[in-house]
């Protein structure tokens, strides 16, 4: 049986007397640190007779848990640790087991506990046993995660049972949901980048290219509409719109590929009195090196 000399049990009869005082000096030091909370609730459930040890251990991590989640205090993840760490130890090394995997455990526990140190804004203390139900979901993903770091291949072979069943709704998995969120905001940042490029580019066309991608693109017209309003030629609208497009798709791809754009605001061109529309943006494109 693996176990750690750091660990609180709370069960061995031999040495109940010792946890339940070791205990009662960790949450004086939890109180030090989140002295804006009550923990009375806490020593109630510790001395709580009728309380079997793993009932009072479910109860006390999962209040733990949610001190944790409000303060961060150190002294409340450390008595976390000491509490769940012979338990959830058992489970990294009988998941590892399971899998023929000589990975240490113990290296395995602590990435556990770095993930339940990462995403407690997760966490949902409505159960009394919310923490054990919590972390058994952390210790099979990082189990796998692990493993799959481990292989060549990058996958690993798991049973059909271990496969990720599709979640829902408030009851996703952790890790899952953490890296999903964090991958969303990568992703709207990286859109928000892309709009703020599009949209300076796009103020620096003349007006009659910026009022004609309005009507295409944002007012959705059919381009013979959008030829009607504009009052030029079908085939001259779709010159404009083509030259338009490319120019800002050029400049961009020229910032992304770290080189400077090569499209300088528009100017008012001088007109020639035969072609007053689209000559004169068909010339001024030309001067933009478009052409």
């Amino acid at each position: 049986m693996i176990s750690h000399t750091g660990f609180l049990s709370l069960h061995d009869s031999g040495e109940a007397s010792a946890s339940h005082e070791r205990v009662q000096r960790r949450l004086e030091e939890v109180s030090r640190e989140v002295s804006g909370a009550s923990i009375e609730h806490l020593h109630a459930i510790l001395n709580d007779a009728e309380r079997s040890a793993e009932s009072k251990r479910d109860a006390l991590s999962t209040q733990l848990m949610e001190l944790f989640r409000l303060y961060k205090s150190r002294a409340t993840f450390g008595l976390l640790y000491e509490l769940n760490g012979q338990h959830l130890l058992q489970q990294v090394a009988g998941r590892l087991r399971r899998y023929q995997s000589k990975a240490d455990p113990q290296d395995v526990l602590q990435e556990v506990f770095v993930n339940i140190y990462r995403y407690p804004q997760r966490f949902n203390a409505a159960r009394e046993d919310a923490f054990r139900v919590w972390t058994a979901t952390i210790v099979r993903n990082t189990v796998l995660k692990h493993l799959r770091s481990l292989s060549r291949s990058g996958r690993a072979e798991i049973t059909i049972e271990d496969l990720p069943e599709p979640s829902g709704g408030e009851q996703g998995e952790p890790l899952r949901g953490a890296i999903e969120s964090e991958s969303e905001a990568e992703c709207r940042r990286v859109y928000i980048t892309y709009l703020h490029l599009y949209l300076s580019f796009y103020q620096m066309l003349s007006s009659r290219e910026q009022r004609a991608i309005h009507l295409v693109e944002v007012e959705e017209c059919s381009y013979r509409d959008a030829a009607a309003a504009l009052e030029i030629k079908l085939e001259n609208l779709k010159m404009v719109i083509f030259r338009a497009r490319r120019k800002i798709h050029r400049s961009m791809r020229r910032v992304f590929e770290g080189l400077p754009h090569d499209l300088r605001p528009a100017r008012v061109p001088r007109g020639d009195g035969r072609n007053p529309g689209l000559d004169s943006e068909l010339i001024q494109a030309n001067k933009d090196g478009v052409s």
